[in-house]
Protein backbone atom coordinates (compact mmCIF):
# COMPACT_ATOMS: atom_id res chain seq x y z
CA UNK A 1 0.00 0.00 0.00
CA UNK A 2 3.20 2.04 0.14
CA UNK A 3 3.50 2.90 -3.61
CA UNK A 4 -0.20 4.41 -3.63
CA UNK A 5 0.06 8.17 -3.42
CA UNK A 6 -2.40 10.48 -1.46
CA UNK A 7 -4.07 11.21 -4.18
CA UNK A 8 -4.58 8.09 -5.59
CA UNK A 9 -6.02 6.24 -2.43
CA UNK A 10 -8.56 9.57 -2.52
CA UNK A 11 -9.85 8.21 -5.99
CA UNK A 12 -9.98 4.08 -5.06
CA UNK A 13 -12.08 6.19 -2.13
CA UNK A 14 -14.61 8.33 -5.06
CA UNK A 15 -14.47 5.48 -6.96
CA UNK A 16 -15.99 3.34 -3.80
CA UNK A 17 -18.73 5.67 -3.83
CA UNK A 18 -21.43 6.17 -1.14
CA UNK A 19 -24.74 5.61 0.11
CA UNK A 20 -26.82 3.97 -2.08
CA UNK A 21 -23.99 3.96 -5.19
CA UNK A 22 -21.75 2.09 -3.05
CA UNK A 23 -19.25 -0.76 -5.15
CA UNK A 24 -18.35 -4.05 -3.86
CA UNK A 25 -14.80 -4.35 -3.36
CA UNK A 26 -14.37 -6.35 -6.51
CA UNK A 27 -16.06 -3.78 -8.69
CA UNK A 28 -13.57 -1.00 -7.06
CA UNK A 29 -10.54 -3.27 -7.87
CA UNK A 30 -11.44 -4.16 -11.48
CA UNK A 31 -11.99 -0.48 -12.38
CA UNK A 32 -8.77 0.64 -10.95
CA UNK A 33 -6.73 -1.82 -12.95
CA UNK A 34 -9.21 -0.71 -16.14
CA UNK A 35 -8.28 3.25 -15.23
CA UNK A 36 -4.29 2.47 -14.29
CA UNK A 37 -3.36 -0.60 -16.02
CA UNK A 38 0.55 0.55 -15.65
CA UNK A 39 0.35 0.37 -11.96
CA UNK A 40 1.13 -2.47 -9.71
CA UNK A 41 -1.67 -4.78 -9.21
CA UNK A 42 -4.33 -4.08 -6.20
CA UNK A 43 -5.82 -6.44 -4.55
CA UNK A 44 -9.40 -6.24 -2.22
CA UNK A 45 -6.99 -6.29 1.09
CA UNK A 46 -5.74 -3.18 -0.33
CA UNK A 47 -8.84 -1.52 -0.59
CA UNK A 48 -10.58 -2.66 2.79
CA UNK A 49 -7.03 -1.05 4.68
CA UNK A 50 -7.73 1.85 2.81
CA UNK A 51 -11.52 1.96 3.79
CA UNK A 52 -10.84 1.33 7.16
CA UNK A 53 -8.20 3.90 7.73
CA UNK A 54 -10.58 6.68 5.93
CA UNK A 55 -13.73 5.72 7.77
CA UNK A 56 -11.38 5.20 11.17
CA UNK A 57 -9.42 8.50 10.86
CA UNK A 58 -11.05 10.50 8.20
CA UNK A 59 -8.39 10.67 5.79
CA UNK A 60 -5.67 8.26 4.11
CA UNK A 61 -2.45 10.46 4.69
CA UNK A 62 0.35 8.01 5.62
CA UNK A 63 0.24 8.11 9.84
CA UNK A 64 3.28 8.57 11.65
CA UNK A 65 4.46 5.22 13.48
CA UNK A 66 4.61 5.19 17.73
CA UNK A 67 8.30 5.69 18.92
CA UNK A 68 9.38 2.79 21.34
CA UNK A 69 8.77 3.86 24.56
CA UNK A 70 12.38 5.03 26.81
CA UNK A 71 13.93 2.64 29.06
CA UNK A 72 14.43 4.56 32.75
CA UNK A 73 17.79 4.24 34.59
CA UNK A 74 17.06 1.41 36.97
CA UNK A 75 15.47 -0.58 34.46
CA UNK A 76 18.97 -0.75 32.25
CA UNK A 77 20.65 -1.14 35.27
CA UNK A 78 18.80 -4.57 36.13
CA UNK A 79 19.27 -5.24 32.79
CA UNK A 80 22.99 -5.30 32.72
CA UNK A 81 23.32 -6.81 35.86
CA UNK A 82 21.28 -9.60 34.98
CA UNK A 83 23.23 -10.18 31.72
CA UNK A 84 26.48 -9.89 33.68
CA UNK A 85 25.16 -12.84 35.79
CA UNK A 86 23.53 -14.93 32.79
CA UNK A 87 24.68 -13.45 30.06
CA UNK A 88 22.46 -16.52 28.24
CA UNK A 89 19.32 -15.35 29.55
CA UNK A 90 16.43 -15.08 26.52
CA UNK A 91 15.76 -11.48 26.24
CA UNK A 92 11.61 -12.38 26.49
CA UNK A 93 13.02 -13.91 29.68
CA UNK A 94 14.95 -10.68 30.74
CA UNK A 95 11.53 -8.66 29.59
CA UNK A 96 9.46 -10.97 32.07
CA UNK A 97 11.70 -10.07 34.81
CA UNK A 98 12.09 -6.18 34.42
CA UNK A 99 9.46 -3.89 33.64
CA UNK A 100 11.36 -3.58 29.84
CA UNK A 101 10.08 -4.11 26.25
CA UNK A 102 11.38 -7.09 24.52
CA UNK A 103 12.97 -5.57 22.09
CA UNK A 104 14.65 -3.14 24.78
CA UNK A 105 16.22 -6.14 25.89
CA UNK A 106 17.05 -7.94 23.00
CA UNK A 107 19.34 -4.62 21.62
CA UNK A 108 21.05 -4.66 25.07
CA UNK A 109 21.79 -8.73 23.90
CA UNK A 110 22.99 -7.86 20.87
CA UNK A 111 26.68 -5.48 21.25
CA UNK A 112 24.54 -3.72 24.09
CA UNK A 113 24.03 -0.98 21.36
CA UNK A 114 21.25 0.75 22.12
CA UNK A 115 19.60 3.62 20.01
CA UNK A 116 16.52 4.61 21.96
CA UNK A 117 17.05 3.55 25.70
Amino acid sequence: MSYLTESLKIEILMIIGYGDRARTQCEVVRLFRETHPDLLLLNQGTISKIEAQYREMGHVRKVPSKRQAVVDDDTKLNLLLALEENPITPARQLARDTPAYWTSTRIYEKGRLAPYI
